[in-house]
């Protein structure tokens, strides 16, 4: 396939994944914005107001950019893991695999289709964070660079866990039991500065740290952790599932069985 007809096969796997999101929305969009909502009242305006102030802002200002990361992160995954895996389920994954399309356009697209996703939540969780406390952006173009780029990440991620998985129960298992834990120890409630030095050091292996610090630094302009160190940590992050997706998608022998 030449350059033009990649293109076409790109936007064609975009288009739909697109389509798929928006027809539905009552699935895709609502409900993560109406759980972010309750974070916000629960752990914002009622445990806030006991807790007062974290890092010299109050604690709502303090745990919003981390609830909309958590709803960015968690809706590119579920996204992409949903996606593909239904094309799994379905047999039409195997039309796209023995067509001249590369499989990277196909990894990219369905990619795109979870950062499209993950973007307009977090949009939609923003606005919704407006009501609650005032946000004062420090620098847009971290804060717009470090969004995507975590979308980008989960989608990979969200991709990978689609082509291991073998039931509908399989996509669940890294949601509940890898994704969830490393969101809730990453730094969304909580600085790492309070943490005793073991747990603080064990917490530099959560890759979700270095994304919630790296927003919040864009939103607030505070940070635990270096932003150019969090930009190195989510760039090495973004390769490395790239690099073992198209692996993965190369071996599609279980993608056939």
């Amino acid at each position: 396939m030449d350059f033009r007809e990649q293109l076409i096969a790109f936007i064609t796997i975009v288009r739909k994944e697109i389509k798929r999101v928006l027809r539905i929305w009552t699935q895709s969009l609502v409900p993560p914005v109406i759980t972010i909502t309750l974070y916000f009242i629960i752990f914002g305006s009622l445990i806030g107001r006991r807790i007062g102030t974290m890092s010299g802002v109050s604690y709502m200002e303090f745990v919003v950019p981390g609830l909309i990361m958590m709803a960015v992160i968690t809706n590119s995954f579920t996204n992409v893991v949903s996606s593909f895996f239904g094309a799994k389920f379905q047999r039409f994954v195997e039309e796209m695999l023995v067509s001249p399309t590369p499989n990277y356009v196909i990894l990219l697209g369905f990619a795109m289709g979870g950062v499209f996703r993950g973007l307009v939540v977090g949009l939609i969780v923003t606005i919704v964070a407006l009501f609650f406390t005032d946000l004062q952006v420090h620098s847009v173009s971290i804060t717009i660079a470090i969004v995507v780029m975590t979308s980008v990440f989960f989608s990979m991620a969200g991709f990978i866990n689609a082509v291991y998985a073998r039931t509908f129960d399989d996509i669940s298992i890294i949601p509940t039991f890898v994704l969830t834990p490393l969101i809730y120890l990453g730094g969304v409630f909580y600085s790492t500065d309070m943490l005793p030095e073991f747990w603080s050091t064990l917490s530099q292996f959560n890759p979700i740290l270095y994304i919630v610090n790296a927003f919040r630094y864009g939103l607030l302009g505070i940070t635990d952790v270096s932003v150019g160190l969090s930009f190195a940590m989510v760039t090495l992050f973004i390769v490395i599932t790239f690099i073992f997706s198209l692996r993965a998608l190369s071996s599609a022998n279980r993608l056939r069985s």
